[in-house]
This record gives C-alpha cells, sequence and structure tokens, in this order.
C-alpha cells in the first residue's frame, strides 16, 4: 500500500506529478487526458494512479484498513496479531546479539494500528531501539500515533537515510497493493492489457503489444497473469536496506501458473466499504485494486510458511489461554483488561481460520546487504 518513490525513474513515476506540480482537477479526466494524448495506459500506470494518485488516488482520498475503513487485515481484528508479531521482533532481536541499534522498518503501516498493538505488548527489542512508521498517505499519516518512539516518514529511502542497520522490515498486505501490469493470452501469445477511453468517455481494457511473462506460463487463450515486478523490486530493496535482520511479508498469494488457470476476476478484486467494487477500470480513486501476489515472480530464498503456522510458532496459543486466565479472574469485575482478555479468543479464531487470514502466506527473506 505504499511506493517507494526513490526507485529507478520508469514511465509511471513521471506521468503523475507531485508536491506543488499536484493537478487536483478530478481523476478521471485527468486519466481520459492522459490517454487522448498518449494512448491507452499500460495497467500498472493505471493501477498506481488510481491508488496512489496524490490528488484523487484512493489512499489520498481517505481509502484505509479498519472495520471504518474499506477492508479489515489481520491488526484491525484485534491487538492479538501485533503481540504475536512483537514476539517474532524479539527473536529476531536475540538471534542478532540483542543490537540496541535494532530498527523495525514497518512499511504500509497506515493509520499506525499494528504499530500501537506492537508497542503495547513491550517487545525487549524497542526499549533502546527504534520503531519506523513507512506510509505514503499524508492522510493516514495525520491518524499515526504521536509517540515520540516512533517515526514516520513517507519511504523506505527515509528510514534509512544515515546508514545500514540491523534489524526488520515488516510488510502485512502491501505487496498486494503495489502497482502491477497485466498480461492476456490471445492467439497462443500473451499480450499486455492496456486501459483505453471508449467513444462514451468510460474507460475500457484493450489489447495492447505481445509481451514476455515474468516466468514460463503456456499462453492458453483467455488466460491472464499478473505482472508483479514491483513488489519483487520492493523485497530486494528492503533486504539490501539493513545490514542485517530480516524482512517479513504477509500477504494473501499464489503462483503465476495458478492464476492463470483461474478466472482472473478471483485474483484481481477491488474493495470499497467492505464489500467487493466494481471493474478496475471503473470509479479510478474511489474503490482498492488488488492482486494476490505471485511467490514465485519475488526473489527466491524466502522461509515460506501460513499465517496461522507462523502465529502458533510465536505463541498465540500461551497468548489465547493467558486471556482465558485473566478473564476467568476478572470476568466478575468486567472491566477492561477483563474483556480484553476475553476478546483474544475471538481474534484468534479469526487470525488462524485457514480459510481466511489464517491461510495468507507468510514469507521471511534474510537480509541481503551488499547484494542489490
Amino acid at each position: 500500500m505504499w511506493r517507494p518513490s526513490w526507485w529507478p525513474a520508469s514511465p509511471t513515476s513521471a506521468c503523475w506529478p507531485s508536491g506543488a506540480d499536484i493537478d487536483d482537477r478530478p481523476l478521471a479526466d485527468r486519466l481520459a487526458e492522459r490517454i487522448r494524448s498518449s494512448g491507452p495506459l499500460p495497467f500498472d500506470e493505471w493501477v498506481e494512479a488510481c491508488l496512489y494518485d496524490e490528488a484523487g488516488g484512493f489512499y489520498a482520498s481517505g481509502g484505509a484498513a479498519g472495520r471504518r475503513g474499506d477492508f479489515l487485515t489481520s491488526p484491525e481484528v484485534g491487538p492479538l496479531f501485533g503481540s504475536v508479531v512483537a514476539r517474532w521482533l524479539d527473536s529476531r532481536w536475540e538471534a542478532l546479539g540483542r543490537p540496541a541499534n535494532f530498527t523495525v522498518v514497518e512499511a504500509a503501516a497506515g493509520v499506525g494500528t499494528l504499530a500501537r498493538s506492537i508497542r503495547d505488548a513491550q517487545p525487549a527489542c524497542l526499549v533502546a531501539g527504534q520503531h519506523i512508521l513507512v506510509e505514503r498517505s499524508a492522510a493516514l499519516r495525520s491518524q499515526q500515533p504521536a509517540d515520540e518512539r516512533v517515526r514516520s516518514v513517507t519511504d523506505l529511502a527515509e528510514a534509512f537515510s544515515r546508514e545500514q542497520v540491523p534489524g526488520v522490515v515488516l510488510a502485512n498486505e502491501l505487496l498486494d497493493n503495489l502497482a502491477f501490469g497485466l498480461l492476456e493470452a490471445t492467439d497462443g501469445r500473451w499480450h499486455e492489457v492496456r486501459v483505453d477511453v471508449d467513444q462514451t468517455g468510460g474507460f475500457v481494457e484493450v489489447r495492447g503489444p505481445v509481451a514476455e511473462p515474468p516466468v514460463f506460463v503456456e499462453p492458453k487463450d483467455g488466460a491472464r497473469i499478473p505482472v508483479q515486478a514491483e513488489a519483487a523490486r520492493w523485497v530486494s530493496t528492503a533486504r539490501s536496506s539493513l545490514s542485517d535482520g530480516s524482512v517479513l511479508v504477509v500477504d494473501y498469494a499464489s503462483s503465476t501458473g495458478e492464476m492463470a488457470s483461474r478466472p482472473w476476476t478471483d485474483w484481481l478484486r477491488t474493495y470499497r466499504d467492505h464489500g467487493r467494487g466494481g471493474p478496475a477500470t471503473a470509479t479510478p480513486g474511489r474503490q482498492d485494486v488488488t492482486a494476490e501476489v505471485a511467490v514465485d515472480q519475488l526473489p527466491n530464498g524466502a522461509v515460506t510458511t501460513n499465517q496461522a503456522t507462523f502465529l502458533g510458532q510465536y505463541g498465540i496459543d500461551h497468548l489465547v489461554e493467558e486471556g482465558r486466565r485473566v478473564w476467568k479472574e476478572r470476568a466478575g469485575l468486567g472491566d477492561l483488561e477483563a474483556l480484553r482478555a476475553r476478546s483474544r479468543v475471538v481474534e484468534a479464531e479469526a487470525l488462524l481460520d485457514i480459510d481466511g487470514l489464517g491461510g495468507f502466506t507468510v514469507l521471511e527473506w534474510s537480509a541481503a546487504a551488499g547484494d542489490g
């Protein structure tokens, strides 16, 4: 849900002005004007604009995770997810020899829900270490916790502006929201999918030039696959930003070939107000546009599991049992501590549901400082 502004220049970054040059005309009007001037937009540029345009993109306009937002992620279920992540952070800090400059960089931090839960869990690694929230949206950054121990920045470059440090880079449901291209198989070859304007002024998908897929997949007519170069680049950059440590990614994921075998509307989805939105070409800037993450397009070397297993490895069962004990002791009081303890059981059920959040993929890479 964040795109580093410091990546090498691309057609995407050149298309959308920033800062004092922001054009606040309706996004749909600006997109239509650009298409009429320069031709159909590559799909990744369309997604980039719909989500992150500084004046009219979905996240600039208030789109967000949370019960009052547009979709629910694990941190918004309750504080239990953050408590388990705090345990994982301490395990990585211990493995590195407890460095005093241990740094937690949380990408796509949103309004800081996960950061608050981690802080409330009081991990030992952050007693002397630092917690940096990376969030591109100014609207979301404005709602982050006002805590002198937590620093908020707009991109990963700023988080590591001084030097490489030991620590972790953490991203929960980020990669699915980075701009992605789209290919469709026609006449036995893969073609780009682009976005054009029809005679009525509406946005439509059109077939673009022949393109090579990011990994080999047989081009069976009608099949579609995402091209997730941005996600792969983000992982590589996050790994090389640390002197030592780990990059942890949690997301809903699949493989390129598996997605090619399914109806594309199963894995390319839009959301608004906790429900499915319309076509990806509809109402630019008014809905989230997301795609499952093709793990085989990401850098090799990740340790891969699912969320249910990951949470089990780092003590969710112990935390739930502790919650049951506190509830039993304080149920008669009905105070906030008792209610929080009781909620752990309900939270755990949602977080561990293998057909829901528990089935999400968890990938952990070791740092790759100096590897580029």
